[in-house]
């Protein structure tokens, strides 16, 4: 399965000849961004803010190919107080050939046991750390050492050139991890499958 990071919490996930965008942003709301433009047979928004909803961005392509994914979604909050501040946020499980991969959107609240049962074991979850809209890095880490997913890629952060002044680095994110490998990447992709070794994949926005 092919993850490829498109900025902010954008991904373009692959398999088999089919693709999946989740949470295209409006490139006028984002500092640092450019217009999206992406090809993709499906298109998923956790909620519905202009940073994660802007489908205009996104070509859908018919193909005769079946869809190797099943999507699993999962009602979540993009806030601590039930959604009273932020609204709704869903996290999107998608799995196919033998993998389960996950994306949290703007998680912003805690888990349930039960919640945190199915996200247990993923090969790979993409998770907001920057704080202020959504979990910190504290969080963050919390989280995944509770659902062990063998590969972390971190969301929803400021860099150096890009991202809401408001929201932390990923150096605050990083930082808390002593025993695991850090992978830094020189490209925007990472192909996950079952012999991936455990580490934080930090990819490359271009």
């Amino acid at each position: 399965m092919e993850i490829k990071w498109l900025g902010h919490s954008c991904f373009q996930i692959s398999h088999e000849g089919h693709s999946v965008v989740l949470d295209p942003y409006n490139p006028d709301m984002i500092p640092g961004l450019g217009a999206l433009h992406v090809r993709a047979n499906q298109v998923l928004c956790s909620h519905e803010h202009d940073d994660h909803n802007y489908r205009k961005a996104v070509l859908l392509e018919n193909t005769s190919t079946p869809n190797p994914f099943t999507v699993e979604r999962i009602a979540s909050f993009h806030d601590a107080v039930y959604g009273a501040k932020r609204g709704e946020n869903y996290l999107t499980i998608l799995s196919a050939g033998g993998l389960r991969i996950a994306h949290l959107g703007d998680i912003g609240c805690a888990l349930s046991k039960e919640q945190e049962e199915k996200l247990y074991g993923l090969g790979a979850v993409m998770i907001p750390i920057g704080g202020h809209f959504t979990i910190g890095p504290e969080d963050a880490k919390l989280l995944c050492d509770r659902i062990r997913p063998k590969v972390i890629i971190p969301m929803h952060y400021r860099g150096k050139t890009f991202g809401f002044s408001t929201l932390g680095t990923l150096d605050a994110f990083t930082i808390l991890f002593h025993l695991t490998k850090i992978n830094q990447y020189d490209i925007d992709t990472i192909l996950i499958n079952a012999t991936t070794q455990k580490q934080i994949a930090l990819l490359k926005f271009k």
